[in-house]
């Protein structure tokens, strides 16, 4: 079995003006898909939002610079990820439909095979 991750992207001034209603149907919709996914998810959790991020990067001297913040300045940011063990893309894409942030206009979700170094 493959490891994949499934990076959940949305516009975190959307996600704060969602009414309760739809925070029901996001969660039942994320409930759906633990159920599908069962015994195959490794980890997943739902990230602080992206302003409480830190992010290194070294400069042109060496110097290792810490600023408060996500590493790139985008309109979307990383709301949360899934770590799962799936046969295939396909079978990960099964899953993945599930997920509402799939259907939303202002979110997206990334999949990514982890390398096996082993």
């Amino acid at each position: 079995m493959a490891k994949y991750m499934i990076l959940i992207y949305g516009d975190a001034q959307q996600w704060d003006a969602m009414t309760d209603e739809e925070w029901k149907a996001n969660d039942a919709a994320h409930e759906a898909f633990t159920v599908k996914a069962g015994s195959r998810i490794i980890d997943g959790q739902q990230l602080e939002p992206a302003p409480t991020a830190t992010s290194l990067r070294t400069d042109a001297s060496g110097q290792i610079n810490t600023t408060d913040g996500p590493f790139l300045e985008t309109k979307e940011a990383l709301g949360g990820y899934y770590l799962i063990e799936a046969t295939d893309l396909d079978e990960v894409l099964s899953m993945v439909t599930l997920l509402r942030e799939v259907h939303q206009t202002h979110s997206g979700v990334e999949i990514r095979p982890v390398v096996d170094h082993g």
